[in-house]
C-alpha cells in the first residue's frame, strides 16, 4: 500500500481514482473530488478542505480527522466506508452510499445528511441538523444524539439504542422501527408510519403518535403529551399518566391514567380500543 504523509493537496481531483494507497497527516486544500473513484483508501489524522472529497468510491476507512464545512456533499454514492474519531463539519454528507460504518463521530451541521443510504451502523454519533436520514434503509445505531427536526422521514428497518433526540417530526412515514431506552422530544412524533415500538423510552410529543399502524409501547414514560394516538392502531404500556388521548383506531391501552379521553363516535369506533388504568380524571 502507497503511503502519503505530511502533504498538502491542491488541484481538482488530485488523487483521482487511486487504489490501495494510506494518507496521513495530509491536508486535501482547494480542489473538488480529490479521491473521486478511488478504492481501498486509509486516511487518518488528515483534512478534507473542499467539495465532494469521496464519490464513487469503495473500501474507505477515515480515522482522527476532519471534513470541514466546506468539504459539503462529501461522501456521495460510496460503498463500504467506515468513518472512526472523525469531525464531519460539512453538510448533505452521505447520499445513496451503503454499508456506512461511524464510530464517535461529531456531525456539528449535519442538515439533509444520510439521504437514502443503506446498511448503516452508528456507535457514539453527535448530529445536528434538519431532515437527518431521510428514506434510509437497514440502520443500527447505539448511542446517538440529534437536534434537528424531520429525521428519519421515510426510513425502514431501524434500530436505536440510548439515543437523546429533540426532533419534531421524528420517523414520519417509516416502516419497521425499534428504539429502546431513549428521549424522544418533539411535535407529531411518528406520523404515518406502520411498526414503530418503544422500548423503555421516555417522551414528549404535542399530538404525538398519530396515524400510526400498530404502535407498540413497552414500559415507556409520556411526559407533556397530548392529543396522542389519533387513528393509530395501538399495544401501549405507559407507566406514567398521559394528558390526553384522542381518537385511536383500535387496540389496548395501559396507562396510570388519562388526563383527558376523546372518543368521537363519528369518526372511530370506541369500542375497538381497550383502556385499563387506575383513574380518569375527566373525560369528553
Amino acid at each position: 500500500m502507497k503511503l502519503i504523509k505530511q502533504q498538502l493537496l491542491t488541484g481538482e481531483r488530485a488523487l483521482f481514482h487511486s487504489k490501495d494507497l494510506k494518507v496521513s497527516y495530509s491536508t486535501f486544500a482547494d480542489g473538488e473530488s480529490p479521491l473521486k473513484e478511488s478504492q481501498n483508501i486509509k486516511i487518518d489524522h488528515s483534512m478534507f478542505k473542499w467539495k465532494y472529497p469521496l464519490w464513487y468510491c469503495n473500501n474507505i476507512v477515515v480515522e482522527d480527522s476532519i471534513l470541514s464545512e466546506m468539504a459539503r456533499s462529501g461522501i456521495w454514492y460510496t460503498d463500504n466506508i467506515e468513518v472512526v474519531n472523525t469531525i464531519i463539519e460539512a453538510p448533505k454528507n452521505f447520499r445513496r452510499a451503503k454499508r456506512i460504518k461511524l464510530e464517535n463521530v461529531n456531525i456539528p451541521n449535519a442538515g439533509e445528511t444520510l439521504w437514502n443510504c443503506d446498511e448503516i451502523s452508528f456507535k457514539n454519533v453527535t448530529a445536528k441538523g434538519d431532515y437527518f436520514g431521510m428514506n434510509s434503509s437497514n440502520i443500527k445505531i447505539d448511542g446517538f444524539q440529534l437536534v434537528g427536526n424531520y429525521s428519519f422521514d421515510g426510513g425502514k428497518n431501524i434500530e436505536i439504542h440510548n439515543a437523546k433526540m429533540l426532533s419534531k417530526d421524528a420517523f414520519w412515514n417509516c416502516e419497521n422501527v425499534t428504539v429502546y431506552d431513549s428521549f424522544i422530544s418533539g411535535e407529531y412524533l411518528g406520523w404515518n408510519s406502520k411498526n414503530l415500538t418503544f422500548v423503555n423510552c421516555t417522551i414528549e410529543s404535542l399530538q404525538g403518535l398519530c396515524y400510526i399502524d400498530n404502535l407498540v409501547m413497552k414500559n415507556c414514560r409520556v411526559l407533556n403529551t397530548t392529543l396522542a394516538f389519533e387513528y393509530s392502531t395501538v399495544d401501549v404500556q405507559i407507566c406514567s399518566e398521559i394528558d390526553s388521548v384522542m381518537n385511536p383506531s383500535g387496540g389496548i391501552i395501559r396507562a396510570e391514567g388519562i388526563g383527558e379521553l376523546i372518543m368521537d363516535e363519528t369518526k372511530i369506533d370506541p369500542n375497538k380500543t381497550q383502556i385499563v388504568m387506575g383513574e380518569i380524571k375527566y373525560a369528553i
